[in-house]
């Protein structure tokens, strides 16, 4: 079943196109990364879905239906985003964040109500920071402000999440602790990564952006090749299977005029 489904998407920002007839899909329960080269428009494209943007032309349907068409409480309830600005203008204890979740389901003007509650501390506990409910949320470190806004996405209870670079700036303990987080919730994910051996790790498919386009789409183990990463990324790499994952690890080589740079400038 389809999750996510972008037809002939474009979108330009004074006059110069930023994304170019992007198509593609996500079927429900996958977990699908979006990779690319810095500026190549995989926040742009993200934002076009989750509304932030509207696109010039093209489609975004959720669950078969207009995004566009939808209010923003109904789509709160189907899709949850997490995003890279996570700045808070004032600050709030972590249940209080965490209860921002819950916008969607409350009535208007309603309190909060027990099941908001449980339903918040449970998400806590799924992303293991439960007894941090009275803490401020700007007295915490930066992976469990990741933590937390994980657990806000969860109470949401939307089936599926969209991740602008979830563990960018974080140390590789909690870049790795945030995908488990995230790969053992029973929920379809569409996330930019920018690392890509986290993304051959985690992702049942990944696609590939550059020059506001799709290049190339499918399974880390096709999509990863040496050619690509050089061609996109500027580097040489060598790709090996690791044993004990079972999953591909690439290893990045500096090109040969990079070293020669490097040791003549030594």
């Amino acid at each position: 079943m389809i999750k996510l489904q972008v037809e002939n998407l474009n979108f330009s920002i004074s006059g110069q196109q930023i994304i170019s007839d992007i198509s593609l899909e996500v079927n429900k329960g996958d977990f699908v990364g979006l990779v690319g080269p810095n500026g190549c428009g995989k926040s742009t494209l993200l934002k076009n879905i989750y509304r932030v943007y509207r696109p010039d032309s093209g489609i975004v349907y959720i669950d078969g239906t207009d995004i566009f068409q939808l209010s923003s409480r109904e789509s709160a309830k189907r899709l949850s985003v997490m995003v890279q600005e996570n700045n808070v203008e004032f600050d709030m204890d972590v249940l209080e964040m965490v209860m921002l979740g819950r916008f969607a389901h409350k009535k208007f003007l309603s309190n909060s109500s027990k099941d908001d509650h449980r339903i918040a501390e449970e998400a806590l506990s799924a992303v293991g920071m439960e007894g941090y409910e009275e803490r401020s949320f700007s007295s915490l470190s930066g992976g469990e402000k990741q933590r937390v806004l994980i657990a806000r996405a969860l109470a949401q209870q939307a089936d599926f999440i969209i991740l602008d670079e979830p563990t960018n700036h974080l140390d590789v303990g909690y870049q790795y602790q945030i995908m488990n987080i995230l790969k053992e919730q029973n929920i379809t994910v569409f996330s930019s990564i920018h690392d890509l051996n986290i993304a051959a790790y985690y992702c049942d498919k990944i696609i590939v952006m550059d020059h506001g386009a799709i290049v190339d789409c499918g399974t880390p183990e096709t999509v990863f090749t040496p050619t690509m990463i050089e061609r996109l990324f500027g580097v040489s790499a060598e790709i090996s299977l690791n044993r004990t994952t079972g999953k591909i690890r690439i290893f990045f080589i500096p090109l040969q005029k990079e070293r020669l740079l490097v040791k003549t400038s030594g």
